[in-house]
């Protein structure tokens, strides 16, 4: 099998919309550059993601110089600048308490139209210090973005090829194969066995090196056509059946950055333990 390398990069400015693909990222201690500093609460101060709003599947964030430009069926695109510091506001990221910085009301009142209640999007002004990753695989003062838990997603392609081949015995067949796009990663691997990054502990990827947190339990999100919004049975059937580790059903895996750095397309991955 060739040297695994790095087939692609993706960088989501605002958590549960759809980001964009770059060359290259510069790999910042809490994640990629601009990846997830943005995140959308509902009128109780809570996340709002596709889990509830499938038809998040259908907007996008694309990252500006100051800001980013949202778009979705329907509505006029709109650019949202990065808030000036000022008073936080605490909003809720899954069982976390986070301090965020409103952006400015045309952003609250063009997410409201879109998804019909009440939307407000916030902005992370400082990564460093906001929210801690989860103390059972974090070392002091290691913090994370607005993604689900850790700073980086890593799935391979041959894993990716082996679900769907499993997909492809199930008895919802019709569903597969599925694209890369329904696991929402950061960084996509060519060159694995399939499944080889449950073993790895440590690695680096070009001149930056990786701490392996765990594997990612995956959500209803996944389940989500992310061209269409519509929801259907895979993957999680097929990862119930034979991707279950204790209670979570899992693909790709959680990395915490050792060191800083860019990461590009077709950089090497090297397996350090």
């Amino acid at each position: 099998m060739s040297q695994p390398a790095v087939s692609s990069i993706h960088v989501h400015p605002l958590k549960a919309v759809r980001g964009h693909a770059p060359r290259e990222a510069v790999v910042e201690p809490w994640g990629l550059a601009g990846d997830r500093r943005w995140v959308l609460v509902g009128a109780d101060d809570k996340i709002v993601t596709q889990r509830p709003h499938p038809r998040l599947a259908l907007a996008a964030a694309e990252q500006l110089p100051g800001g980013v430009r949202l778009s979705a069926p329907g509505m006029d695109a709109l650019t949202v600048a990065v808030p000036e510091p000022r008073q936080t506001t605490t909003i809720e990221v899954w069982s976390d308490k986070v301090e965020a910085v409103p952006a400015d009301r045309a952003a609250h009142a063009w997410w409201s139209a879109y998804l019909g209640t009440e939307i407000r999007q916030m902005h992370l002004d400082d990564p460093a210090t906001r929210r801690p990753i989860d103390p059972e695989y974090a070392r002091p003062g290691e913090t994370v973005s607005f993604a689900d838990g850790y700073p980086l997603l890593l799935t391979t392609l041959s894993s990716l090829d082996a679900l769907n081949s499993l997909i492809a015995q199930g008895d919802h067949a019709d569903e597969g194969p599925l694209p890369m796009n329904r696991f929402r990663p950061n960084v996509v691997v060519s060159g694995t066995p399939p499944w080889a990054e449950d073993d790895w502990s440590r690695i680096a990827i070009g001149p930056v090196t990786f701490r392996v947190a765990k594997k990612s339990g995956r959500c209803v999100v996944t389940t989500t056509n992310q061209q269409t919004a519509e929801r259907g049975k895979e993957p999680l059937r097929t990862l119930a059946r034979h991707r279950r580790f204790g209670d979570q059903l899992c693909f790709g895996t959680n990395l915490v950055p050792e060191s800083t750095g860019t990461m590009r397309i077709g950089d090497p991955l090297t397996i350090l333990e």
